[in-house]
């Protein structure tokens, strides 16, 4: 399952263009939206899918994903519900569950590895797993063909950032500046430097995520990144639409927009 990042981000290059990840909020604001949001994401051109799980103490997340993850959790979301959106489209595209360690640890990683591949997950990001800690989680989720996405920021030390490029698997997430989640009037002027940088240390792709909110920004970070994620932008699409058919055109509407900007 892993070897699918690989080939959706080389299946991007070979058509010229940076891999478009949108992200979404499981289970937000209700099953049935999440669910119209899930496949607008697989039929409108996103070349891989993030998908939250939601948790009461996002630490990564700005206002916009923490007040969405809130009001999915309040609408009775849990890992298998959100589970339910993987297993809906990841015959499609390659869906990675984002999820904070203690859901992981709570559950026992051996238990998340196992529903996560029953769902057809590729993979987990964690963000608040540091490599030296994630020993456990990292090998249950290997030995279900999961890969662990590692996160590199803009304060990760070089030579600490070469050792997470080096040990990487399915592909590296850069994190453009040190805030939480949210859209940018601009992204940071050092960005290209550090995709570079970061690119010159992987062994898999770089995705750039965190401040992404306009098709010409992700073109702009797409014309360096291997990948660009989107999240905010797409999770106050949906919470602003009135209903389930209106958020799936709406992130749908963005989506092309997004992916558009990249080809050309």
């Amino acid at each position: 399952m892993a070897e699918r990042i690989a080939a959706a981000f080389a299946a991007a290059r070979d058509d010229g263009h940076a891999a478009l990840m949108p992200y979404m909020m499981g289970g937000f604001p209700d099953r049935e939206t999440s669910a119209a949001v899930a496949e607008a994401y697989a039929a409108s051109g996103a070349d891989l899918v993030e998908l939250g799980v939601p948790y009461s103490d996002p630490l990564a997340d700005g206002p916009v994903i923490h007040a969405a993850g809130t009001r999915a959790l309040a609408a009775g979301a849990t890992l298998d519900s959100v589970l339910a959106d993987c297993e809906r489209i990841a015959a499609r595209v390659p869906v990675v569950p984002m999820a904070y360690a203690n859901m992981i640890l709570a559950r026992g990683p051996a238990e998340f590895a196992r529903r996560l591949a029953d769902a057809g997950a590729a993979g987990a990001i964690v963000p608040d797993l540091i490599g030296e800690e994630g020993g456990e989680i990292a090998a249950e989720l290997g030995a279900a063909g999961l890969a662990l996405i590692p996160l590199v920021a803009p304060t990760t030390p070089p030579e600490r950032r070469a050792r997470i490029g080096a040990e990487a698997q399915g592909f590296v997430y850069l994190v453009s500046d040190t805030r939480t989640t949210g859209e940018r009037d601009r992204l940071p002027e050092a960005l290209g430097d550090l995709i570079r940088a970061t690119q010159a240390d992987a062994s898999v792709p770089v995705a750039v995520g965190f401040g992404i909110g306009t098709p010409e920004q992700a073109a702009e970070v797409g014309a360096v990144a291997d990948g660009v994620i989107v999240g905010t932008r797409l999770v106050r699409a949906v919470d602003e639409s009135a209903d389930a058919a209106g958020a799936a055109s709406a992130v749908a509407e963005f989506i092309t927009a997004a992916r558009a900007a990249l080809e050309a």
